[in-house]
């Protein structure tokens, strides 16, 4: 039977991918104590990187939101494994890290990150509300527009 947080997916239309392997010597997530902190996650479809290039350039900031949503449904693929396939574990989005792959003169950082935001509590409520970074980089691998990184805090 579909957990809490499954049926919530299901409702927001959202089918959580297969894991996409690391593309470098890492893992996807490590457990320390109750906390599971996942690696960097693109935004990826079907294993390809869907959004390239930098924000405020060839990436409307539209885009850029698109993208960071989509590399935190890549954040809950791995989530949901170091849950034991149990989302409902998940007591805290605790934080989110966003990296923006943007032009020079791009200041808007803020407003493409908060498409992993907004997804977060869209999926987890209340316990979705997160403490933030949002940082903007000259590249990004594969040249992806975004990358998305978070802790959360399982029971």
């Amino acid at each position: 039977m579909a957990g809490r947080i499954d049926a919530r997916l299901k409702e927001l239309g959202i089918d959580l991918p297969s894991p996409m392997q690391p593309i470098a010597n890492y893992v996807p997530y490590v457990i320390a104590g109750d906390l599971v902190f996942i690696s960097g996650q693109l935004p990826t479809i079907a294993g390809k990187v869907a959004w390239e290039g930098k924000v405020g350039g060839e990436v409307s900031g539209e885009a850029a939101s698109a993208a960071c949503r989509q590399s935190f449904v890549n954040l809950l693929v791995h989530l949901k494994t170091a849950c034991g396939g149990d989302l409902d574990r998940v007591v805290q989005v605790v934080r989110l890290g966003g990296f923006i792959a943007a032009v020079a003169d791009y200041t808007q950082h803020a407003v493409p990150m908060n498409g992993a935001s907004n997804l977060s509590v869209e999926v987890f409520g209340d316990a979705g509300r997160h403490a933030r970074t949002t940082i903007g980089v000259a590249s990004l691998p594969l040249n992806a527009a975004v990358e998305v990184e978070g802790v959360f805090r399982i029971a």
